[in-house]
């Protein structure tokens, strides 16, 4: 069964009517299902987090911070947080975009290199607020070009961090060329993972984190490693397979690394997070990206030529470095002249979609830092099951971290509410998970 809301049921089979046979049986089911009113749960963390830096901070730590008590964030900005003193700063910009009166703990994470050494292992130990270090395979995912090239070169660090009591959050991907692309987490977990947890390279001691499983091997794996070995889960790859990103047209918003899988891999994933066992809990890799890129001009007095030719230069330099054709970008360019105090005053603004994810190459990453909870509740009670939710949002995480499960409660509330198209994002705007779709819970007290 491949899990939908309504809305996006009835636009996929529209697009795509050899799926109507798989969607409607799942409508049919959360009919059945739909009893619950509300859900109390304690507060929940969310460890697998990205919100950016600079100025986009503040449009998005907000939306997590409002629902979770803490969340693990990811460390692959550009240049990447390699050291406490970068750890110290990002948590610094994140801790002034909560909004006032919400209680948030970041938790930070280092990037690994083949270069971290165990002294900065050390350091960021006893620094209080790093709790992991991020394995990347360069290549593997956004901003990981700086990753680990060979496991090998990073022993020295990893049997530093089993000895302070770090953790390791593993992106699970090969990046051979000749991998397939829906391959990738297979091959990591026959050529990387399976010799770091028990062959004779293992680190003893070592806790580890899949991060956003998305196969059925990676359940399996999971579930037959050690204690010391858990797994986070996105809601994307719990609601939809591959289908829903390529059927009727690509949906570049569903584009996400690991990349969506078959609907047998997606069964497997939404099954092991509904199962209450512990080694699986919620990490949503909320990953924002810009939809477009967009230049505002502002007003130019007509008696003056020289604001408008310095616009229209500002122009062609954008059109010279992106390559965008003219006339595409003249059809997305248009000027507004009105009068005030007797002066022409002309505005020009310039627009194109060429973003980072509305693009030829766009970006992978799903943002769902909105409504990460609704997600999963969505899910979880489609399948007779939201009396798992709490396990897997609330204490797993937080049991397999060593920390002290949070105080408060959170409650959910079936109502139906729309998600907008976008939000803001920086100087752009982001297209959310869901986006003009309807989600059947919501916060209790959160503002949509």
């Amino acid at each position: 069964m491949t899990i939908l809301p309504r809305g996006g049921a009835a636009r996929f089979s529209r697009r795509a009517s050899s799926r109507a046979p798989v969607l409607r049986p799942a409508l049919h089911r959360v009919h059945a299902a739909a009893t619950t009113e509300s859900l109390t749960i304690t507060t929940p963390d969310d460890w697998h987090l990205h919100v950016r830096d600079s100025e986009k901070i503040a449009d998005v730590v907000p939306f997590t911070a409002r629902v979770f008590a803490r969340a693990l964030i990811m460390p692959n900005l550009n240049p990447p947080v390699r050291t406490v003193a970068d750890a110290r700063q990002y948590r610094d910009q994140i801790l002034s975009a909560v909004p006032e009166g919400v209680s948030f703990a970041p938790q930070m994470t280092l990037y690994l290199t083949d270069n971290t050494s165990p002294a900065d292992i050390v350091d960021a130990a006893k620094s209080g607020f790093v709790v992991g270090c991020k394995l990347y395979p360069a290549g593997a995912t956004t901003n990981s070009d700086l990753g680990v090239t060979d496991i090998a070169k990073i022993y020295p660090a990893l049997r530093a961090m089993a000895e302070h009591g770090l953790v390791l959050e593993v992106h699970g991907e090969v990046t051979h060329a000749s991998v397939d692309m829906f391959d990738r987490e297979k091959v990591f977990l026959e050529e990387v993972l399976g010799g770091l947890v028990a062959g004779k390279s293992a680190v003893p001691g070592l806790k580890i984190v899949m991060e956003h499983i998305t196969t059925a091997e990676a359940v399996a794996f999971c579930e037959d490693a050690p204690a010391t070995v858990a797994a986070t889960i996105t809601p994307q790859h719990v609601l939809y397979n591959r289908n829903a990103m390529l059927v009727g047209g690509i949906r570049p918003h569903l584009y996400c690394l690991p990349i969506l899988k078959r609907e047998k891999h997606r069964a497997a994933v939404a099954l092991a997070a509904m199962s209450g066992n512990p080694k699986f809990f919620l990490g949503t890799d909320s990953a924002p990206h810009p939809r477009g890129t967009c230049w505002g001009f502002p007003k130019s007095d007509s008696r003056c030529l020289q604001p408008l030719c310095a616009c229209l230069s500002a122009i062609l330099v954008t059109l010279t470095s992106t390559g965008n054709s003219y006339k595409y970008i003249t059809r997305r360019m248009f000027a507004h002249t009105s009068y005030e105090r007797g002066l022409t005053r002309l505005t020009l603004f310039f627009y194109t979609s060429q973003g980072a994810k509305e693009s030829a190459c766009g970006c992978a990453g799903v943002f769902s830092a909105h409504a990460a909870l609704p997600f999963y509740a969505s899910a979880f009670e489609k399948e007779g099951k939201l009396d798992k939710l709490q396990g897997f949002a609330s204490h797993y995480g937080a049991d397999f971290y060593g920390v002290p499960r949070n105080a408060g409660t959170v409650t959910l509330v079936k109502k139906n509410w729309t998600v907008p198209q976008t939000y803001a994002f920086g100087n752009d705007v982001v297209v959310p998970f869901f986006a003009g779709e309807i989600v059947e819970w919501q916060v209790e007290g959160q503002s949509i």
